[in-house]
């Protein structure tokens, strides 16, 4: 069965690299990347111009597209809203695909501290855009509020797997991912045998 496979986070946590990853090494997975499509749409670096509609509605059509062809596809981006969440499960559904949630995690001011050197350290022109319009809007209050609502959306859906994304532990953090995603639905999380990687029923206490 094809899934569709949401990795959520904050910014910064390495959720793209993760998923180019696991394109490599899933044949005919599409590594639906939100940023790279951002980039094919005219005016994204225009602050004045809200070109998200226009990228979703082709995030839409193209998982719906790779799922009916019975393929896997790994979408990473940050949804802050369980809406969003419940609309990529439903898509997927609709489709005859198995729906993953997860979400990467790192202590609070270290996911932040991320999210500032890779923008420091990239010279990639929508790296730079967004840490902009992160400044304008608040800097690391925002981000800090962007880890916080990722966060209370793992809480209010706890079959949400959380995997720890560790700085430079990119190879670990895929392989803990890899353990995730291979486990069933509905196991109960009394049941795992790795207690590094926990769902968000265990995280919160619910």
């Amino acid at each position: 069965m094809a899934r569709l496979v949401h990795l959520n986070g904050p910014p910064g946590i390495g959720k793209s690299t993760l998923s180019a990853l696991y394109a490599d090494r899933h044949p005919g997975a599409l590594n639906l990347d939100v940023d790279a499509l951002h980039r094919l749409v005219g005016g994204w670096q225009d602050e004045e111009t809200d070109t998200w509609p226009v990228v979703w509605s082709l995030v839409r059509a193209m998982a719906t597209t790779h799922l009916e062809g019975g393929r896997d596809v790994v979408l990473p981006q940050h949804i802050a809203k369980v809406d969003g969440i419940i609309e990529l499960e439903n898509l997927a559904h609709q489709h005859g695909a198995d729906f993953r949630e997860v979400v990467l995690v790192d202590d609070r001011q270290a996911a932040i501290e991320r999210f500032e050197r890779r923008a420091q350290e990239s010279d990639d022109p929508w790296i730079r855009h967004h840490h902009r319009l992160i400044e304008l809007g608040g800097g690391q209050v925002v981000l800090g509020t962007m880890y916080d609502n990722v966060m209370e959306v793992a809480r209010l859906r706890p079959g949400t797997l959380m995997v720890p994304s560790a700085v430079g532990a990119v190879h670990e953090t895929y392989e803990l991912l890899a353990d995730a995603l291979r486990e069933p639905v509905a196991l109960d999380p009394r049941q795992r045998s790795d207690q590094r990687v926990g769902r968000a029923s265990e995280v919160s206490g619910s």
